[in-house]
């Protein structure tokens, strides 16, 4: 049988990406996620029943958080923020995202190009009876908006908040816990 040098050197590759494809499924496998995916959080869920909700919550931010509801257009006072700080989840004081996230897209409510990472979770509705994509805050699942793809670069994107859905923390503020206990 001949072997010619080309046909070698293919052989090599497959069984060098065999070995890396094996070495791959064994870490998948064998090592804790947190160890393969250092970055990974694993974010403890906030489960409250509706009575809870509602004596944490004023009766708009019930109906836009639990109830996905959505706030008039222009009613927000975080429209008008301007301020450093960080923006987070009314219902539970979870980080969703910080001001340099924040732009005035011209829409009415506060908007943002993007979201601290792995703080919200997406999902699509059929409200108005064609798709779009609703967001969540990780933690607690109080409905916070819509994300468009209209939105500016780096992104592309619009985060369309309801603010009574948001509270803001501003830089000076904000110290380790304080966060939480400034939205409780």
């Amino acid at each position: 049988m001949k072997t010619h040098k080309k046909g070698w050197y293919a052989d090599m590759q497959r069984r060098y990406f065999l070995y890396a494809s094996a070495g791959l499924i064994a870490a998948l496998a064998f090592f804790p996620r947190d160890i393969v995916f250092a970055d990974h959080v694993e974010i403890e869920k906030m489960t409250l029943s509706k009575e809870e909700w509602e004596k944490r919550l004023t009766p708009e931010q019930f109906r836009v958080l639990r109830k996905e509801g959505t706030e008039p257009s222009g009613t927000s006072p975080l429209n008008k923020e301007k301020r450093k700080g960080t923006y987070v989840c009314a219902g539970c004081g979870f980080e969703l995202f910080s001001s340099d996230m924040k732009y005035d897209s011209g829409t009415g409510w506060p908007s943002f190009f993007n979201t601290i990472e792995g703080h919200v979770e997406t999902s699509t509705d059929f409200k108005l009876l064609y798709p779009r994509t609703e967001y969540h805050c990780a933690r607690c699942g109080g409905h916070q908006g819509h994300v468009f793809k209209d939105g500016p670069k780096p992104t592309g994107l619009r985060y369309c908040n309801n603010g009574v859905a948001l509270k803001f923390i501003p830089a000076e503020d904000k110290t380790g816990d304080e966060i939480k206990e400034k939205t409780e």
